[in-house]
């Protein structure tokens, strides 16, 4: 195969495991009712003036399925912390006791269990969407390499490849996508 279909095919499978990727972390902001740390990772605080992640000043605990405790390693950030979580709006009510912050998970409803299904499906269709938008790229940027003297039977090769590692990359977002409705959808 011609060295410039190569690259192509190099460039485009790495943009397309970077979709994956960013779809699997969208998935794993989806809570499905059990206490992860991981729900916390898109909420910063200001830390003397500079937007700092919650988990890089504090430690965050999950003594039980249902709870997630907040431990500052600086008393006075406390209220700080609690105002980022309710400005975050992920849907938890945070209880300061002075000392660290616990954040109740509640059970999930079948309704609301649902709704988590039908947002997985909809990031699912988005990391899907990506895939596909990246393998027409490759397809145009491997058509252009005609008038660079590669033969039509290899632009042919290059086209079947880049469908090849479509296939590959959104079997993958598939199955982040229904291990995540079956964690949503187990009791």
């Amino acid at each position: 195969m011609d060295e410039l279909i190569s690259l192509q095919l190099d460039d485009s499978a790495e943009q397309m495991k970077k979709a994956v990727a960013h779809t699997e972390s969208e998935l794993t902001k989806i809570r499905a009712g059990k206490a992860m740390p991981s729900m916390l990772d898109g909420i910063y605080i200001d830390y003397y003036g500079t937007a700092t992640p919650l988990a890089q000043v504090s430690n965050i605990n999950t003594p039980d399925a249902r709870t997630l405790v907040i431990q500052p390693w600086e008393k006075n950030l406390l209220s700080t912390i609690e105002k980022a979580i309710l400005d975050a709006n992920i849907g938890l009510t945070p209880q300061n006791d002075g000392t660290v912050i616990r954040l109740n998970i509640p059970p999930l409803t079948e309704e609301r269990r649902r709704d988590l299904v039908r947002k997985v499906k909809e990031e699912a269709e988005k990391g899907r969407v990506a895939v596909r938008n990246i393998r027409k790229e490759a397809n145009d940027g491997i058509k252009k390499l005609k008038s660079e003297g590669v033969s039509e039977d290899e632009i042919k090769a290059g086209e079947a490849e880049v469908q090849k590692l479509t296939d590959k990359y959104i079997t993958d977002v598939d199955k982040l996508a229904e291990a995540k409705e079956k964690d949503i959808m187990t009791v």
